[in-house]
């Protein structure tokens, strides 16, 4: 299950990341792509938090 955890974590930020290149590289909205580019460094502190709670449950157990 933890597994699945960390890898639905990286998953979500590669995607965000991917949907803001793709705004970027299109020439779609400045805001839009900062929207995404903040949302992506909020679900990387997210996917840390994640992978940090894992590895300490796997060693405290």
């Amino acid at each position: 299950m933890s597994n699945v955890l960390v890898i639905v974590a990286v998953l979500v930020v590669a995607a965000v990341l991917g949907l803001g290149l793709v705004n970027m590289m299109r020439g779609g909205s400045p805001q839009r792509s900062q929207q995404l580019m903040r949302m992506r460094v909020a679900l990387q502190f997210v996917a840390i938090v994640v992978i940090m709670l894992v590895i300490w449950a796997r060693h405290s157990g």
